[in-house]
């Protein structure tokens, strides 16, 4: 197996795509990537015979792709969390890649054969410890923040790189009002859009390092994904300071620094994310006090991108 990050040679990489070439072993992979599951399942899932299921089970696990953990007796099989070697290389490259209606049928095969694993236990005991990859009806990220975002109240609000104005839909019934500023025309014209029937949003086409706006005029400055698209973040953190009110806090989720500069150009990111001290400094720097600023998620699917979650006061 390759080191991480190393050059693949010729026979390595070759290797890799082989194995990677094969239907069966991607639709294991995927299936392998949110639930354990035995040998016997993924033959009654996937429809595969037995034989075939073990053996391509034993050359994902050589290539360091699957893992397995004995839990009563039983082999249960799960995807690598961080994949590495030439197979990891190639797979993280490929998965991004993947929506197939083979694999969202095999999901739903799987979530059966999980229900008849626990037959004797309710769906959330089935689902403990890893309820939130699973579907159940109405339960979603979306519906969650929803309901938690009742709690608030938001005075001024200001959303940097708002793009098409989903992030403003969310927070404008808690707000008096929702400024929204992005660079790109075209984004803002689908944002207007959205928003046509709410009157406490408005939209500027602007640059978020040089803000239209005076010092001091905003209760909340939201930053979601913003620094990404950002050559200067010392000078973004700077401006959303700027425009802060006493009291008033700065909200930000960014990428945390990775490799990945193939989904750098996919994406029109200017940088590849940012390190968590790097990023507490430059909000000490500008004037806020630090409340919180940690890896707050990380996805479940190669490449496993993580977000950090950051807080200012002023």
């Amino acid at each position: 197996m390759a080191a991480p990050n190393a050059p693949l040679s010729i026979g390595l990489g070759t290797e890799a795509c082989r194995l990677l070439s094969d239907a069966s072993r991607v639709r294991l992979l995927l299936l392998l990537e949110s639930l354990s599951l035995s040998a016997a399942e993924l033959t009654e899932i996937t429809g595969l015979a037995q034989s075939r299921v073990s053996t391509h089970l034993s050359r994902l696990k050589n290539a360091g792709l699957v893992a397995d953990e004995r839990t009563n007796g039983a082999a249960l099989y799960s995807a690598t969390a961080a994949a590495q070697g030439a197979a990891g290389a190639i797979w993280n490259l490929l998965r991004p890649q993947l929506d197939d209606a083979q694999a969202r049928l095999d999901r739903e095969r799987a979530g059966e054969v999980i229900r008849q694993r626990h037959r004797d236990q309710t769906w959330a005991e089935s689902v403990a410890g890893r309820m939130e990859l699973h579907y159940s009806p109405g339960r979603s990220w979306e519906a969650t923040a929803r309901a938690l975002m009742m709690l608030l109240e938001l005075g001024d609000v200001l959303d940097l790189a708002s793009g098409d104005g989903v992030v403003a839909e969310l927070l404008s019934p808690h707000a008096r009002r929702v400024t929204c500023v992005d660079v790109s025309a075209a984004v803002l014209s689908a944002a207007q859009r959205r928003l046509a029937q709410r009157t406490n949003v408005s939209f500027h086409q602007g640059d978020m390092h040089q803000l239209p706006f005076e010092d001091a005029s905003f209760d909340h400055v939201f930053a979601l994904h913003a620094l990404s698209y950002s050559h200067e973040p010392q000078r973004a953190i700077r401006e959303a300071t700027r425009v802060l009110r006493p009291g008033g806090r700065l909200v930000i989720a960014a990428l945390k620094r990775h490799e990945h500069a193939e989904t750098q150009r996919a994406f029109d990111h200017l940088n590849l994310g940012i390190e968590l001290d790097h990023l507490r400094n430059l909000m000490n720097k500008a004037g806020l006090n630090v409340a919180e600023c940690a890896v707050s998620s990380r996805e479940t699917r190669p490449p496993y991108f993580e977000v950090i979650g950051a807080l200012g006061v002023k």
